[in-house]
């Protein structure tokens, strides 16, 4: 409104300014006509700021999600101790393809022996529409990545079933190439002194071997083979208890063959059939599973039994022994470490082809003797009974030791004692039963770290795990 310009002479000319402002004030403030309109324009540009404002926030964070999802792959695939083009190129590469070549400011590469880690950082600026009429001018979006794959040190247990069922269906030659696989992949020039490899083979017993059971108190019956004997109470531990007195296995050979075959023996009797213990050498271990020939029945439990104790701290004076005697690199001194070691992960790859069944042994008052001892080397069990011993006093000679739920048990005994350890379990059950599937899943770390697989998948599945022991990680 308008005011009026007043040229004041006298009092009365005050008195009329003051009631015509009077006036005025009051009509305007009666006044409705337009006076929304202002505020409803101001009110309108401001929503249109802000609301532009956030068009634009949404803008960069959608280019600074594109840079960081580009970064993280690009660092990932860098740092692969396997890869071998120049890890900047790797990166730029990346950001190249996704057309944000222009926005990578750095890439930073330390490595060593044992490792690899790639950082990388990106940004790019770019024109705001709505916040300039602030006085934002541009923003940024912004990313950084690294990654790292290192191999730290690791003890390897390695339990693999060469049971009779592995001679079906190409099985075996199958797990030797899976096996080999696993090996190349975790032994290599990067590792060496870092990684050490247990091979437990493992059908119906477990053949220690004569390097191993020489550190031990054994009660020694025979030289044929070098299995022991276990109580169920020594599955709930890891720990070998090295100061007991271990019961030898009874050599002999169960099954209804007509022959007198005695190469089948319920403990493997051969070299290649031994655990190779706490090794480095590729070539070696390569050369031992090339041999393996399936036989006997399965024992899961026992192969796992082994599997734990050559990681627990109970088996490191037979380690120093082995070093001593030359049968063990003396870089691996101190181990197996333990439990508490930050620098060194415990791992078994545990691996089967079937499930628990009965396994027998023979009485002892037919196997308290050397003269008897010697007569189960000559014999297949089997075939002397059909052929000295009447059919009815046939039971009278043997005894079931163990039946599959018992060897069931016994593995969860011996998986849960290993995992409240610590030890990270993979578990493959190839071509296995829904019940094998079952039990092996259940040993395992996790869900994740059981692979239930067919055929050549075996080989998949080892290189997996090889590839996950070698910790390749996002690390930012």
């Amino acid at each position: 409104m308008m005011i009026p310009e007043f040229k004041i002479r006298s009092i009365a000319g005050v008195r009329k300014l003051r009631s015509t402002l009077r006036t005025g004030c009051a009509s305007f403030r009666q006044s409705e006509s337009g006076a929304m309109s202002y505020v409803a324009i101001a009110g309108a540009m401001i929503l249109m700021v802000f609301g532009g404002a956030g068009i634009d926030m949404i803008s960069t964070e959608l280019k600074r999600n594109k840079i960081q999802s580009t970064l993280d792959r690009a660092v990932l695939a860098a740092a692969d101790l396997e890869q071998v083009l120049d890890p900047e190129d790797v990166v730029t590469d990346y950001m190249d393809k996704m057309n944000l070549g222009d926005a990578l400011n750095d890439v930073r590469v330390d490595h060593g022996l044992n490792y690899k880690r790639v950082t990388a950082d990106a940004s790019v600026t770019t024109p705001t529409n709505f916040m300039s009429l602030i006085g934002i001018e541009n923003m940024q979006a912004k990313g950084a990545a690294q990654a790292e794959e290192k191999i730290a040190k690791v003890e390897i247990s390695m339990v693999l079933d060469i049971s009779g069922s592995m001679a079906e269906n190409n099985k075996l030659r199958n797990l030797r190439s899976a096996a080999d696989t696993f090996v190349d992949t975790v032994l290599n020039d990067n590792t060496k002194d870092l990684i050490s490899i247990s091979l437990v083979p493992y059908s119906e017993q477990v053949n220690a071997g004569p390097l191993i059971t020489e550190q031990m108190n054994v009660d020694w019956k025979h030289g044929y083979s070098h299995c022991l004997e276990f109580p169920d109470s020594q599955f709930n531990s890891t720990v070998l208890n090295t100061s007991m007195t271990y019961e030898q296995m009874q050599h002999f050979q169960w099954n209804y063959s007509g022959s007198n075959d005695r190469t089948d023996t319920v403990c493997p009797r051969y070299n290649y059939e031994r655990i190779a213990p706490f090794s480095q050498n590729a070539t070696a271990l390569k050369n031992q599973i090339a041999q393996f020939q399936p036989r006997a029945g399965t024992s899961i439990f026992m192969g796992m039994k082994w599997g734990t104790a050559l990681l627990d701290p109970s088996t490191r004076g037979i380690a120093t022994g082995l070093i001593n005697s030359g049968s063990m690199d003396a870089e691996f001194s101190g181990r197996p470490v333990n439990y508490d070691d930050t620098e060194t992960l415990k791992t078994v790859v545990l691996m089967t082809d079937g499930q628990h069944d009965r396994s027998f042994r023979i009485q002892d008052w037919a196997y308290n003797s050397s003269s008897e001892v010697a007569q189960w080397e000559r014999y297949n069990l089997w075939y002397y009974l059909a052929r000295y011993v009447r059919s009815s006093s046939h039971s009278s000679f043997y005894t079931q030791k163990y039946n599959a739920n018992l060897g069931d048990s016994l593995l969860d005994n011996i998986c849960d004692a290993a995992k409240e350890k610590g030890i990270v379990i993979w578990s493959i059950g190839f071509e296995v039963s829904d019940h094998g599937a079952d039990v092996m899943k259940n040993c395992a770390s996790s869900a994740s770290h059981f692979f239930r697989v067919e055929g050549t998948e075996i080989e998949d599945a080892f290189y997996s795990i090889a590839r996950a022991i070698n910790q390749l990680r996002l690390t930012q």
